[in-house]
């Protein structure tokens, strides 16, 4: 079943979060990830949620993006992403 991660974010240091941006992708291809929605300004439709920027993931399994998130390779782009923007992010899992 497939899986999605849902980012949040607000840029707080956009030169700083540049390598976050360029180094990603590569990352997130290895554990079989792909860009649904990628840093998009939603539109409120209802409700009170506004986030200022959108990404969202499709891994093939949760166990994709499980790995994707504990991968010690990536763990220090991650502190960027951290260090630089203001971030939520959580997984779910997807329709059979």
């Amino acid at each position: 079943m497939k899986a999605y991660l849902v980012l949040d974010f607000e840029v707080r240091d956009l030169a700083g979060f540049m390598p976050y941006v360029a180094a990603i992708p590569a990352h997130i291809a290895r554990h079989g990830g792909r860009y649904i929605v990628q840093g998009a300004q939603p539109t409120v439709m209802e409700g009170d949620w506004n986030p200022p920027r959108l990404v969202i993931l499709e891994f093939p399994e949760r166990a994709n993006a499980e790995a994707f998130l504990g991968d010690p390779d990536i763990q220090d782009l991650f502190k960027v992403r951290h260090d630089t923007t203001t971030s939520r992010l959580v997984l779910v899992d997807g329709c059979t």
